[in-house]
């Protein structure tokens, strides 16, 4: 009998579901543990603080009435079923872009599941310099940051395969 074959890049479809469990995982335990805004400090220009964010990164639209949760909820969806149909296009060869997009559809699902349930996205990870916070975030987004950051690295190296 012989086996199915993954199209594509579907195989790393694993490390989507590892960063929803690890993105909610963690989410739970600091919405049981914080008070809203409450911070502990963890060393020097890191805090864990529970923070709820209605809009998109850095609270973009957070004060527009309520529409952008659905909005924001048909983005992540449609987002997702392109990045599945990409995922499944993909070669072999393109592991790299592969794994990419995983990540990037692994965060987007986590906050899609905050938005959809809760109504906001949590985040908790609060890295400042003085009196300066950088946006707090989560799991999810620094799943979705490393995973543009790989397709980047991937068009770089892709560029130089061409070149000679």
């Amino acid at each position: 009998m012989k086996s199915a074959r993954i199209p594509g890049q579907l195989v790393w479809l694993w490390l989507t579901a590892v960063v929803i469990v690890l993105d909610q995982i963690t989410k739970n335990m600091i919405v049981e543990r914080f008070s809203l805004y409450e911070r502990l400090e963890i060393f020097p220009h890191f805090n864990l603080t529970l923070a709820y964010n209605t809009g998109a990164a850095f609270s973009f639209l957070a004060d527009a009435g309520g529409w952008q949760r659905w909005f924001f909820t048909a983005i992540a969806v449609i987002a997702s079923v392109m990045i599945l149909i990409w995922l499944a296009r993909l070669t072999k060869a393109e592991t790299l872009q592969g794994i990419a997009l995983a990540l990037i559809l692994g965060g987007a699902l986590g906050n899609f599941y905050d938005r959809l349930v809760l109504g906001h996205v949590v985040d908790f990870l609060d890295f400042y310099w003085g009196n300066y916070h950088f946006p707090a975030f989560n799991i999810a987004d620094t799943a979705i940051t490393i995973g543009a950051g790989l397709i980047l690295l991937d068009m770089v190296l892709g560029a130089k395969k061409t070149d000679d």
